[in-house]
């Protein structure tokens, strides 16, 4: 996966600058850090009336993709079993990024092991593999991702757009 395309999101009414103005557009290397040393993340989802749902999560940022599990029969797994598209935040409101995908169910057990290393490593537990095979693991590679520097609120807001067939 390369690095995607960044713009200028269209945000009428809140006085940004154009895209060479300010601090520019964000490079995709800041939002992945942001990803990356997030604590926590933010999950939205949608219940199958159409009504939003967020809750927090413990998750990663690794293989250019967010992580995160669930309870198999929790509100959000169901709802991404029924409509995968979700956002994830990050839990920074100074410096947020929100990420657009879509979730997929992941099975794989190497893929299993390598997260529950990275959620050991990141929160400085000792879940075993059991935990998480018998929970429900999701993968989001990113559509849509749109951050901003509070700092710079008028010249920072970027988008970055990825390949619209994934």
């Amino acid at each position: 996966m390369g690095d995607p395309v960044a713009s200028r999101p269209h945000m009428p009414g809140y006085g940004t600058l154009g895209p060479e103005e300010g601090s520019g557009l964000l490079p995709w290397a800041w939002a992945q850090e942001r990803l990356g040393a997030a604590r926590d993340y933010w999950v939205a989802t949608v219940w199958p009336d159409g009504r939003p749902h967020v809750m927090p999560v413990w998750g990663v940022w690794r293989e250019g993709a967010a992580w995160f599990s669930s309870s198999p029969s929790s509100r959000k797994a169901r709802n991404l079993a029924a409509r995968p598209d979700v956002v994830v935040t990050t839990d920074d409101p100074r410096q947020p990024v929100a990420l657009e995908g879509r979730a997929e169910r992941v099975t794989d057990a190497a893929a299993i092991e390598r997260f529950t290393a990275w959620v050991n490593a990141k929160y400085d537990t000792e879940l075993p593999v059991s935990f998480f095979t018998d929970n429900a693991c999701f993968r989001v590679a990113p559509r849509r991702v749109i951050g901003l520097d509070e700092a710079d609120f008028p010249g920072s807001p970027t988008r970055w757009v990825f390949d619209e067939g994934r």
